[in-house]
């Protein structure tokens, strides 16, 4: 099976266990994985950390702040991971029209009506200033975005 991860990637997170069953565990990726279901235990090589509540980032590293989306769980987890800078790709947090109101709306039908980009922008904004005050920079590199709390550049403009 084709991954949809990107190559070097250190870590992947999925939230759910329909993610891990879906994609059979991701067999193709060698990094870490992370969930936030329990159910994804099952999954060889997946560690579940605990869902912790969805405003603001945890610094507990056996847990996680959700945002609601595993964008902002990724954000949190990217922290408990030593990162200092983090750029965003393909947080667009808007739906083009109701049939793409969910990212993943193939693999989790009944959850696209359920995935309000609002709330997930509001959430996300709750991050900065923890983030700020970890010393953690974060810029929104992606090309369309509705994500404002973030400063936006160009991914050219913000690597090294």
């Amino acid at each position: 099976m084709r991954g949809c991860w990107p190559r070097g990637a250190d870590a992947l997170i999925a939230s759910d266990a329909a993610w891990w069953k879906f994609h059979k565990g991701a067999p193709g990726f060698h990094g870490l994985k992370f969930s936030l279901e329990p159910a994804a235990a099952s999954v060889p090589g997946v560690t579940v950390l605990r869902n912790t509540g969805d405003k603001g980032i945890e610094t507990d590293p056996t847990g996680l702040r959700t945002g609601r989306n595993t964008g902002a769980a990724a954000i949190n987890l990217a922290v408990h991971l030593g990162a200092r800078r983090i750029l965003l790709l393909g947080y667009d947090m808007q739906a083009r029209d109701e049939a793409h109101s969910h990212f993943s709306a193939g693999i989790h039908r009944a959850c696209a009506a359920n995935s309000p980009y609002a709330l997930f922008r509001t959430m996300i904004g709750t991050m900065v200033e923890p983030l700020t005050a970890a010393g953690v920079t974060v810029i929104n590199c992606t090309r369309e975005t509705a994500l404002e709390c973030f400063p936006r550049q160009p991914l050219e403009a913000a690597l090294p």
